[in-house]
Parts: C-alpha cells; sequence; structure tokens
C-alpha cells in the first residue's frame, strides 16, 4: 500500500490533459509501440475531433524510482461542467490531482470549480504550467494566478508541455513524494467506491472502483449498497491499456469488476460495493442519483424510423447511464421520445452519435428545464413538458431551478456580459478580480434562460475570452406562463412554451411573423394565434388564395355580384371547417433558431 498513488487531472476543456496524459503513459512505459497514438485514453473519435473528454477513463502506470517500484493509478475526469458528478466521484476515489493550466490562457472557470472540490477532499494539489513549448507562452502572468489560487510556492509549480515532453519527468517524481498513499484498513469489511461503468456486449456492465477499506477475491459474494443488488464477482482486476485479471485487490487498489450484470442501470456511479456476508455499516458519502437538468423531444425524421430510434437510444443508454428518454407523441411531429440530458453539450453529444453510431437522423424540439408546480391542495408536480402542464385554475405557483453561474473574463467585457446575465433575469451576487486582467463574475440566473444560446452569446460578446461554469442551487417560484401556439384554433403541441411573462408577448409575436412566412397558403384563411390561456396576445393571418368570381358579370345589377360573392364566402367557411393545416418541417426547425 506505501507504494501506490492514486491521482486524477484536473484541468479545463483544451488545457492539454489528454496529451499530458499521453506522455506520462509514454515515459512510464504503460504504452508502446503501434499502441501509442495521439491522446491515447479518448477512444471515441468524437472526443478526438472535439478535443474534449467525455468518457472518464482509468489506467494504471508502473514507475520506479530510486530503486523502489511504485503503482500509479491515473484516474482521468471528463473537462466539461455537464459531467461534475462523475468529476466529484473520481475526485473522492483519489488521494492527489495535478491541476494542469495553459500557460497561454490562464486559469479558468472549470478547473477553479473542479479545484474547490479537490480542496474539500483534502488532495493533495501539484499545479503544472502546461504548453510552455508554444511562442505565446506568459509563465509569469500565470504563476501568479495559480499561486494566488492555491497559495502554493512559485517553487512548486512545475514547467512542462505534454507536447515535448518536457518536465513530465519532474512531474512523476512529484507525484510520488507528494501524494500521500492510501489511507484505509486491508483488514476491516470491505468497502469500495464505483467511480464509472461501461457497458461491453459480451460481458455485460464492468463497473470501475477504488477499495477504500477491505479486500475483495475473484468469486466473492458482493452486494452494490445503494440499489442493494446481490452479485458473484466473476472476475476482477486492474486497468491498464486492456483489462489484467488478478485473483484479489486490497486497499487502496484501482481496478474492475464483472459479474454479468445486464442492465447498466443497475450500476450507479458513486455506490458502494461491500461483502453480503460481512458488510460495511455506511456507504460511502457523496452518492446521488444524476438528475438530468435539460429536456428535449427528439422526433425520427422519417415516422417509419421510430423503432429504429428506440433501438438506437437503448444500445447508446448502456454506455451512457445519464441519458434518460420516454416515449411521446406530437400531432406535428409523430412519434418520437422526450429524453433528459445533463445539460446542451450532452445533449448536442448524444445527437451526434445518433448519426454517427446509428445512423439516425433526428430533429430535436426546443429544450426546456422541469418545474414543481404545486396545486391549489398544495401537492407538487414535475412538469417535464409543457403540455403536461395542468389547467391554470388549479396551480397555486410554479417554481423553476436557478443555477450560481461563474463567469471569469477581461475586464473589458464586464459590461457587456452584465448586459446579458441581466437580460437574462439573472442577479449579480460578486465581482472578484483574480489578477489585474481577470475579473471573476458570479451570477444567480433561472436555468431555463442559460439553456438556449446564453454560451453561445456568451462566447461571441466577450470574443472567445469568457470562461463559463455553473451548478443548480435551488427551485425558485417565477411568474411563468404557458404559451401556446394556435392555427385556426387549434393548438400545436409542439409549439407550445413555458415562458416567463416578461417574455411572452414579444417571444409569441415573433412565433406568429415567423409561421406567417413559412406556413403555405390554402384556399381559405388561416389564423395564427399566441395565447396565454384564452387571452390573445399576437396575432398574424394567412390570406386565402381568391378566385374572382364576379369577372364575367359585366354590368348589370350590383345583387347579381353580392349573390356570387356570397356563394363564395359560404363555401370558404365551409373549406376552413373541414381543412387541415400541415406545419411544413422548416417551421419548426425555424422557431428552434429563432433568435
Amino acid at each position: 500500500m506505501n507504494n501506490l498513488r492514486n491521482f486524477c487531472i484536473i484541468a479545463h476543456i483544451d488545457h492539454g490533459k489528454s496529451t499530458l496524459a499521453d506522455r506520462l503513459l509514454e515515459v512510464t512505459k504503460t504504452v508502446t509501440g503501434k499502441d501509442m497514438q495521439e491522446q491515447v485514453l479518448d477512444n471515441m473519435d468524437l472526443e478526438r475531433e472535439r478535443g474534449i473528454t467525455i468518457k472518464s477513463h482509468a489506467i494504471q502506470m508502473n514507475y520506479r524510482k530510486n530503486g523502489e517500484d511504485f503503482i500509479l493509478n491515473l484516474i482521468d475526469t471528463p473537462g466539461h461542467v455537464d459531467f461534475s458528478y462523475e468529476v466529484s466521484r473520481a475526485i473522492a476515489a483519489c488521494e492527489g490531482a495535478l491541476l494542469v493550466v495553459d500557460a497561454t490562457q490562464g486559469i479558468q472557470a472549470q478547473s477553479i470549480s473542479v479545484l474547490y472540490q479537490a480542496m474539500d477532499h483534502n488532495l493533495e494539489i501539484i499545479p503544472v504550467l502546461n504548453k510552455m513549448d508554444l511562442p505565446a507562452a506568459m509563465p509569469e502572468e500565470v504563476t501568479e494566478q495559480i499561486i494566488e489560487l492555491v497559495g502554493c510556492k512559485r517553487e512548486d509549480i512545475i514547467q512542462a508541455s505534454g507536447k515535448t515532453g518536457f518536465g513530465v519527468d519532474q512531474i512523476l517524481e512529484r507525484i510520488v513524494e507528494k501524494i500521500p498513499a492510501p489511507s484505509g484498513d486491508p483488514t476491516s469489511p470491505l468497502q469500495a467506491l464505483i467511480f464509472d461503468s461501461l457497458f461491453n456486449s459480451y460481458r455485460g456492465v464492468l463497473a470501475y472502483f477504488k477499495i477504500m477499506n477491505g479486500e475483495i477475491r475473484k468469486g466473492d459474494h458482493v452486494k452494490f449498497f445503494n440499489t442493494g443488488k446481490e452479485y458473484e464477482a466473476d472476475e476482477i482486476g486492474v486497468l491498464r491499456l486492456g483489462l489484467y485479471p488478478r485473483e484479489s485487490l486490497s486497499t487502496g487498489d484501482v481496478g474492475y469488476i464483472i459479474s454479468g450484470i445486464k442492465a447498466s442501470k443497475e450500476v450507479k456511479v458513486g455506490d458502494t460495493i461491500t461483502h453480503v456476508d460481512r458488510p460495511c455499516k455506511e456507504a460511502i458519502s457523496g452518492f446521488e442519483l444524476v438528475k438530468p437538468m435539460v429536456f428535449a423531444g427528439l422526433y425520427p425524421i422519417d415516422t417509419e424510423d421510430y423503432e429504429d430510434l428506440r433501438d438506437a437510444l437503448e444500445k447508446l443508454v448502456l454506455n451512457d447511464a445519464s441519458l434518460t428518454y420516454e416515449p411521446e407523441s406530437s400531432a406535428a411531429l409523430g412519434f418520437g421520445f422526450r429524453c433528459g440530458f445533463l445539460g446542451l453539450l450532452h445533449m448536442e453529444i448524444v445527437q451526434e452519435r445518433l448519426d454517427r453510431e446509428f445512423d439516425m437522423s433526428v430533429i430535436s424540439t426546443v429544450p426546456n428545464v422541469f418545474y414543481h408546480v404545486y396545486g391549489r391542495k398544495g401537492e407538487r408536480i414535475d412538469v417535464y413538458n409543457p403540455s403536461g402542464l395542468p389547467d391554470p385554475t388549479e396551480i397555486d405557483r410554479i417554481e423553476e431551478p436557478y443555477i450560481k453561474a461563474q463567469i471569469i473574463t477581461m475586464p473589458d467585457y464586464i459590461g457587456a456580459i452584465m448586459k446579458l446575465c441581466l437580460d437574462k433575469r439573472g442577479e449579480l451576487k460578486s465581482q472578484v478580480y483574480l489578477t489585474q486582467d481577470r475579473v471573476e463574475l458570479s451570477f444567480e440566473l433561472p436555468l431555463a434562460e442559460i439553456v438556449f444560446d446564453f454560451y453561445d452569446k456568451l462566447k461571441s460578446i466577450s470574443r472567445g475570452y469568457a470562461s463559463f461554469d455553473y451548478f443548480q442551487t435551488e427551485f425558485k417560484p417565477g411568474k411563468l406562463v404557458k404559451l401556446d401556439i394556435m392555427l385556426n384554433g387549434e393548438s400545436v403541441d409542439a409549439l407550445s412554451t413555458l415562458i416567463h411573462v416578461d417574455n411572452a408577448y414579444r417571444f409569441g409575436r415573433r412565433m406568429c411573423e415567423k409561421l406567417r412566412e413559412l406556413i403555405p397558403r390554402q384556399q381559405f384563411d388561416i389564423a395564427i394565434q399566441a395565447a396565454i390561456g384564452a387571452k390573445i396576445i399576437a396575432r398574424e393571418t394567412i390570406k386565402a388564395y381568391r378566385k374572382d368570381v364576379t369577372a364575367k358579370c359585366y354590368g348589370g345589377d350590383i345583387t347579381r355580384k353580392r349573390k356570387l360573392l356570397e356563394k363564395q364566402k359560404k363555401g370558404k367557411k365551409k373549406m376552413k371547417q373541414i381543412g387541415n393545416v400541415e406545419v411544413p418541417q422548416s417551421a419548426f426547425l425555424a422557431v428552434l433558431k429563432l433568435d
């Protein structure tokens, strides 16, 4: 146990975390020859292209120092805010962390929020200044930022380059010297933390764990604490580039367990593994069920592909347990699924994976969040879809989720960012200057306001210099109303939204104008209305095609013309009663892109 070191890497997106991990694997000769490629641990094409880690990985390295052999377990973590729960579990499984900061960009929001989590778990922090080989590197300024943030000495910061391998030996030495060996009791009952899971189509679910106390042997009868399910440990082992089986694993070890679990829903990240006959007294703290934050409907472009979409989602859920879905139907789009995502990036990745891995092109409805709706008698309903909202007369109040947002930017862009956040019903909580040219703004915002286009706008007004991180805080009552879009008095469910009273008129007005441009003309007038309950707040009319029925009347009495016009009017009225309005696909897509 004294020669074990478990550590993770904390970094913002694109600060060179995966490249630095490659060098560590190369120097310790864990990966050699033809196995060595860029971003070894990112095994999804999507991860390589976007330069982000979506699924966390773990890998074991051997390192020799002064004639002594050490085992280093690197528990890789995803970089994006959407996957913050997985990051928190990976941190709980470590004793130390490398804080990797890009020498050309300085500290950014996500690094700070994850760093605070690591400090709460009393991890030993080793600061690393990466990308020192670039001409744009600013070592002095970024070093000052790190010293202010971490409170370390200047000589504690290692200058390195993941690309060239400069400083990697020093990092490995520092890991062995600084990071403490795991503390735990090998003789007490088994207590192991699950920090990730993976689905293998031949062997079922692989759970990755770190043993906090006790030991586990092949063939042991184990149970998962929070789900209460019992299994046989068919195979246990350690993680290198592949799976290496072992007969037993003890306190401090990081490994995997295969026990023939068929459904990934049975393995929850953050759960505790223990023995059935000698269980531990309590589970490892910090476990929570991952809750989706953003909901959207996914519909196949061709309605015949509904069953194929169901199969694709079933397979995707096996490798992504945080995705939820349930069937729903819409009068406009046919049959589809209401899916729950961790955030907008997660939603984008799911759509991209459906397209690449299963060749499924889908249409998504406007993303929305879920609300707590309280009735007159005090009962609470969770509403995930505007169409599930009870009758307004039965509603006492609606509560919406709020988030705390941290934005780090340059002082030049403070005004524009404040205006953006205040327009989104935000409230400024604090403004702290980290250094002379970096300021941290904390806002409280409704989650519904940021799921749509907030991130894009933030990046464009700050010219890419603002970094953004958020976490959910609580639910607060809000003046929310259901805005319905009606065509000839018929409500179109796929276009209805829950929206704040102050924004309802403007949004309804724009919706009606957009639909007027996109819905084709018919033989009768089409009324497009935006309504809140029974009150119409905006209207546009698409005029009918008209035939000039009086053309054949030349001269003669006016009553002849009037008779023909009355006859036409009756015909139009009858048509309107029978006729249906077809809403083209382009209209839905355009509404999603409403600025």
